[in-house]
């Protein structure tokens, strides 16, 4: 993954210390609130614009704490250029406690106003459960087809819940 050469944000907050190499420690005794709250600023630099996505976990960790403990189902887009550097992170669509409506054409119309080669998508069950419903298997088919037809790739789907994510990817259904 690139460098990214400018001061990490966390070097602000008063109980972190980073050395040259960039390895973190901690001042004192940190509450799981803080320690998410450092975790949510790194990985909001590494899903930055212009970062590499050159591993899944990446995009995985980023999209498991933005999302994970939201009340209502979101659908996020990460769009990605054709060195598979973040273009631009977006939340696509925003429902209620068991869906989310997404258009695959409006969608498209993103991917292509952005010049993306390539997009992950992620959205959150508020039940925990990751599991893919008939309704995600049928939406994550329909954007991938209906982005083939412009040449943009689909990496991978994620579902965000309690536990590990579930990857479209990683269990073939892409």
């Amino acid at each position: 993954m690139a460098k990214n050469h400018s001061t990490p944000e966390v070097l602000k907050l008063p109980y972190f210390v980073a050395d040259a190499a960039g390895k973190y420690r901690t001042r004192k005794a940190l509450t799981e609130d803080q320690i998410l709250k450092a975790a949510a600023i790194i990985l909001n630099k590494t899903v930055a614009p212009g970062w590499l996505v050159d591993s899944p976990g990446i995009a995985n960790n980023y999209l498991q704490i933005k999302l994970r403990n939201l009340e209502y189902e979101a659908f996020y887009g990460v769009f990605l250029n054709n060195k598979n550097r973040v273009i631009q992170l977006e939340e696509l669509s925003r429902g209620t406690i068991d869906s989310a409506t997404v258009y695959p054409r409006e969608v498209v119309k993103r991917a292509l106003a952005l010049n993306a080669a390539a997009v992950i998508f992620a959205h959150n069950h508020p039940s925990g459960v990751t599991e893919p419903s008939l309704a995600d298997k049928r939406l994550t088919k329909k954007l991938k087809e209906a982005l083939e037809t412009v040449d943009i790739r689909t990496i991978d789907h994620l579902i965000i819940g309690n536990g590990p994510s579930f990857s479209f990817a990683d269990n073939k259904l892409l």
